[in-house]
């Protein structure tokens, strides 16, 4: 025997549903009456009662004490007793169930529904069967007067097809419903995950409102949260607020990072130092959709570093004194001991460099403090043919410097500015030194040429200066020096490490 239409079309229910706490389980899970008039519903039940040419269609689903009518055509009434539904007995039939004289049928001649309003004679009836197998109720159509002949094939069929297309509605509503409640959970999780960091996080539209706040800005800040960007003024102090909001004007209008450090009000009244920084979101087209932010307690971060910024102080001064006394101790003992005034004056000269090499790199000495071009202009200041015409002159790149390279490095380029002082181009009035800086990747290359000083010869002897010169070269600056004897003077060509002088 072939299968009819709707028998190809429409699943059977399973017997597991013959439970029929299981089978309202599966229905409640569609959620079903926020489908009530729903334009799909609706356009399916108008199509099947023109296609079965009837005056009433419905979409009936079969609750505990009631069947539902989501969508119908032709009656007033969205529901009726359950105790009088032809639906509860099509939703359980392989197929389609007609009813051609409902007078005639022993199930139904007493019904309600046949002996008063709606007076129903014919009925069909498509099972609706959930993908578990579960019978929810039927798509049904009806009319007043009996049809011996029943539906045609097509009609069948068409049925079969329309109830496929309810239960595609139903399922999307189910499908949508499980995307929310995993979009719930995930957004609980992510909430829950956001409100145990430490910091204060944050998220604004595009427009810069903001609409979220996790729980720290309450438990810290004790107020209400800002809705927009001025309304943060009055927890930023006074004297940070310049700063904090023309710095996030800008980010904002560029779609940028923003990132400051400000004073901010506490709950208990105190001002802590505050970490904002915020990151646009942006779409394929480069357009910013939303802001998210952090605000981090910095506050006793910034106190360890005032504290060692006040230890640097003091004992920055206390370098200073020591490089006082040192000199100081050699002016005397020249005095006392003339015969050592050579070597006295040469300490002196390296303790002075020393002295403007620290002077340059102190921190409250108000000076740039990581250039190498600065440093080595405060070291040949003193052999400056004027304020305004340097003796040694200094071209090419410049590069970082850590306070722990500048001493090293004011070392060799002393012992190379007293050489040339005494015996080589600043040992005369118009000779003069180039000092050429080239950025090679991992390393430097700083070339010293001297120019317009007597002719210079190697001396074969290797003196403490130069030993001094070599090591801090080799030991602490990474590099090597090579020292050339031309007709116009010396060449020394050094090579020191980028990272041994920033670190």
């Amino acid at each position: 025997m072939n299968d009819t239409p709707d028998d190809r079309l429409m699943p059977e229910p399973d017997p597991r549903f013959v439970d029929d706490a299981a089978r309202l389980a599966i229905l409640e899970s569609f959620q079903p009456d926020a489908l009530e008039e729903d334009p799909e519903l609706a356009a399916i039940v108008q199509f099947a009662a023109r296609l079965c040419n009837v005056p009433i269609a419905q979409v009936s689903l079969v609750e505990e004490t009631r069947q539902h009518f989501l969508a119908g055509e032709g009656l007033d009434v969205t529901s009726t007793p359950r105790r009088s539904s032809f639906c509860k007995h099509a939703m359980k039939t392989p197929g389609l169930m007609e009813v051609r004289d409902a007078t005639k049928d022993e199930r139904f001649a007493d019904n309600d529904l046949v002996t008063g309003k709606p007076h129903i004679r014919f009925y069909g009836g498509q099972p609706l069967i959930s993908d578990e197998g579960a019978p929810l109720g039927a798509l049904c159509v009806i009319d007043t007067e009996p049809r011996p002949e029943g539906l045609s094939d097509l009609q069948r069929e068409g049925m079969a097809v329309l109830a496929q297309a309810v239960m595609r509605r139903l399922n999307a509503r189910r499908e949508s419903l499980a995307a929310t409640r995993a979009i719930a959970e995930r957004e609980g999780r992510l909430k829950r995950m956001i409100d145990g960091v430490p910091q204060i996080a944050w998220s604004a539209d595009a427009n810069g409102n903001f609409d979220y706040f996790n729980s720290r800005w309450q438990e810290r800040i004790g107020t209400e949260p800002p809705t927009n960007a001025e309304a943060w003024r009055s927890y930023i102090h006074a004297e940070d607020q310049e700063e904090a909001f023309s710095g996030w004007h800008e980010a904002f209008e560029q779609g940028e990072q923003y990132s400051t450090e400000f004073r901010m009000k506490q709950s208990d009244g105190s001002w802590r130092w505050m970490l904002a920084l915020a990151v646009p979101v942006t779409d394929a087209d480069d357009h910013t959709m939303r802001w998210f932010g952090t605000i981090t307690d910095i506050d006793e971060v910034q106190k360890a570093l005032h504290e060692r910024d006040m230890l640097a102080r003091e004992l920055s001064h206390r370098i200073k004194n020591i490089f006082a006394v040192v000199i100081g101790l050699a002016s005397l003992k020249v005095k006392r001991t003339p015969e050592h005034e050579p070597f006295a004056r040469e300490l002196t000269e390296v303790m002075r460099a020393l002295s403007r090499a620290h002077e340059f790199v102190r921190p409250e000495s108000g000076v740039v403090q990581q250039s190498l071009t600065g440093l080595l202009t405060a070291l040949f200041q003193p052999y400056a043919f004027s304020e305004d015409e340097p003796r040694v002159s200094i071209t090419g790149s410049d590069a970082e410097i850590s306070q722990k390279a500048a001493t090293p490095l004011a070392l060799v380029f002393h012992e190379l500015a007293t050489n040339s002082a005494k015996y080589g181009a600043l040992s005369t009035d118009d000779g003069h030194v180039t000092l050429v800086v080239e950025d090679r990747g991992d390393t430097l290359a700083l070339t010293w040429t001297e120019i317009g000083g007597p002719k210079v010869s190697a001396s074969g002897k290797e003196g403490f200066g130069t030993r001094l010169l070599e090591m801090s070269v080799s030991g602490q600056l990474g590099g090597s020096i090579d020292r050339q004897y031309h007709e116009d003077g010396l060449v020394a060509a050094l090579t020191v490490s980028k990272k041994a002088i920033s670190q």
